[in-house]
């Protein structure tokens, strides 16, 4: 696990670098790039910079070679923010998650039907072995009616106090009969 002070490095790199190919680079090649994540090492002299370059692979390669020539720019703007010993060197990576995740969406899209598409119903209903939706979820006729049921059953409590005392009054006398006969008097009268 990195530590705090490689996390803040790494997090200032990153924002050094994007707010100067935003703000300072005048380079025509350095164009669509996202600075996705930095990362530091931990001697803090070298630091990885991952971008991502919307366009093809030419113009991909086009702005990385004008990121390497405006190095030595990115690393003094960072020299300013940064108050350390030594300022990280910098190498640009190309990362292609975001190209990847863009071209599996197409895919996906590919795939799947589209949002408005239902599926159409009397097709499902000539095969012989499909389940309705109703018997699939535990649904049928006696879901509409367990509320009428629980409205149907009447609970007495005034019953249930009933039971309960009879049983209490019936373990005293347990109790009152296995205690010698001096003490079952002083129960009584007491």
């Amino acid at each position: 696990m990195k530590s705090r002070r490689l996390l803040k490095a790494a997090s200032a790199v990153r924002e050094v670098v994007s707010t100067t190919i935003l703000f300072h680079i005048r380079d025509p090649r350095v164009q669509n790039v996202t600075v996705l994540a930095a990362d530091v090492a931990p001697d803090m002299r070298t630091a990885k910079v991952y971008v991502s370059v919307l366009g093809t692979p030419k113009q991909q390669s086009l702005c990385l070679h004008g990121l390497e020539s405006a190095k030595g720019f990115i690393q003094s703007k960072i020299a300013d923010r940064m108050q350390t010993r030594y300022t990280p060197v910098l190498k640009f990576v190309l990362d292609q998650g975001v190209k990847k995740s863009l071209d599996t969406s197409e895919l996906l899209r590919e795939v799947l039907p589209p949002e408005g598409f239902a599926p159409d119903p009397e097709a499902d209903a000539g095969e012989a072995d499909s389940v309705s939706s109703e018997e699939a979820v535990g649904g049928g006729e006696f879901d509409d009616d367990w509320e009428e049921d629980l409205e149907d059953e009447e609970f007495d409590d005034e019953e249930d106090d009933d039971d309960w005392s009879e049983e209490e009054a019936g373990l005293e006398d347990d109790m009152n009969e296995s205690l010698p006969e001096e003490r079952r008097q002083d129960d009584t009268s007491s």
